[in-house]
């Protein structure tokens, strides 16, 4: 399985304490998806079902503004296909004591809680479920959403008199969380080409906000950007210029799903397996997954898999786990100190390639773009890519 490749993987902004050894593991997850408990269409054990039966090893269904705790009814709609998934949901896990009840034909269905269908699912290294929350906010009429994986409780969103403000407000919310517990708590902005609501003068407005979504698997998103807006891959490098001369920490980016239609598939639909994240940790738990996030040690993807990703010694190599028959370019892409664009430094087409990184780069990153087509695609992004995190020259090396 993908899972079970041993690769290395030190980034230069990492301390050696830090580096991972030759017990890691890379685990497959998706930090963003939906059920009935909010606006996704299907039941949360069904979901669950199918990222294990996928090869996920980690899960964070992230509902707007609540989290699986309690009682919660939903009522089934009347339609063929929500009955057929009720069907297919008694078939998958009636013997879990599902309650239900039919009042003038109307059918309503009591949702487990995350405690009552975690056991149903998570295995030592094989598989985990993260509790999470996607802080549902606005600004006008501006969506502003985050994610916050890993938290102890419901945090209810924060307003503010700017999006900026409203950012940070939710942003300090999970900090304080984290400082509170002691248990590491994941915030990242998500698509902030939805509605066009976040720009990048605001994100580089942001203070300890690390991660946002490059790629966002939902149909409305603009991953693409338009005319008169970047792409949330321009906005990373953009964001990651301004943090250099900054003095602050790289801006990561993550690939997810987004998940809310479970029936149907298409290009009009927000369906399960576009993108995910590939992390490095020496096991598989909530906290050590966070830990190897916040240290760079991981690349995302919507198709193309690694065998090989080290950056040390102030050279960044990769090296493709190829697919017979299909063939792959490997385009480093970063900024040299004092630039305000980055630019392409150099592309090789092949499975391996790599950067020497040197005191006048700002920092690199690379983009693996492959000619396989995404078996599902979102709007022109029809070929399976994957990113790697950006890095850093480390200083001279002996």
């Amino acid at each position: 399985m993908i899972n079970r490749i041993v690769v290395f993987l030190v980034f230069g902004i990492i301390v050696n304490s830090c580096a991972p050894t030759a017990t890691d593991r890379w685990y497959k997850g998706n930090l963003h998806t939906h059920s009935f408990w909010s606006d996704g269409n299907d039941f949360p054990e069904m979901i669950m079902k199918w990222y294990k039966e996928h090869d996920y090893q980690f899960v964070a269904l992230t509902e707007h503004n609540i989290i699986a705790k309690g009682e919660k009814w939903i009522g089934m709609a009347e339609d063929t296909l929500y009955r057929n998934a009720f069907a297919r949901y008694l078939e998958s896990f009636g013997h879990t004591d599902i309650q239900h009840k039919e009042d003038s034909g109307r059918l309503s269905v009591l949702l487990k809680t995350l405690e009552e269908y975690r056991p149903l699912f998570e295995e030592p290294e094989e598989f985990l479920i993260i509790q999470a929350e996607e802080i549902t906010a606005k600004f006008e009429r501006r969506p502003i959403h985050l994610n916050a994986t890993n938290l102890s409780e419901l945090i209810e969103p924060k307003g503010g008199e700017s999006v900026v403000e409203v950012l940070q407000n939710n942003i300090d919310a999970v900090r304080d969380q984290r400082a509170a517990t002691g248990h590491p708590i994941l915030v990242h902005v998500n698509h902030p080409n939805f509605h066009f609501a976040i720009s990048v003068e605001d994100m580089i407005a942001l203070e300890g906000e690390q991660f946002f979504e490059v790629f966002n698997g939902h149909p409305q998103v603009h991953n693409e950007g338009d005319t008169a807006h970047v792409s949330t891959e321009k906005m990373w490098d953009l964001v990651n210029i301004a943090y250099r001369q900054n003095g602050k920490p790289l801006l990561y980016g993550l690939a997810t799903d987004d998940a809310h239609e479970y029936h149907r598939q298409g290009k009009t639909w927000s369906n399960a397996g576009r993108g995910w994240v590939m992390v490095q940790a020496d096991s598989l738990s909530a906290s050590t997954i966070i830990e190897s996030l916040e240290r760079g040690s991981f690349y995302a993807s919507t198709g193309v898999t690694l065998s090989n990703l080290t950056a040390r010694k102030n050279k960044l190599l990769v090296e493709v786990d190829a697919e017979e028959g299909i063939s792959y370019e490997i385009v480093f892409i970063g900024c040299q100190m004092g630039e305000k664009e980055v630019k392409e430094l150099k592309r090789v087409n092949g499975t391996k390639g790599h950067f020497r990184i040197t005191e006048d780069i700002a920092f690199v990153r690379a983009k693996i773009i492959s000619n396989k087509r995404h078996q599902n695609p979102i709007e022109n992004l029809n070929y399976e890519m994957a990113w790697t995190q950006p890095v850093v020259y480390d200083g001279p090396k002996l």
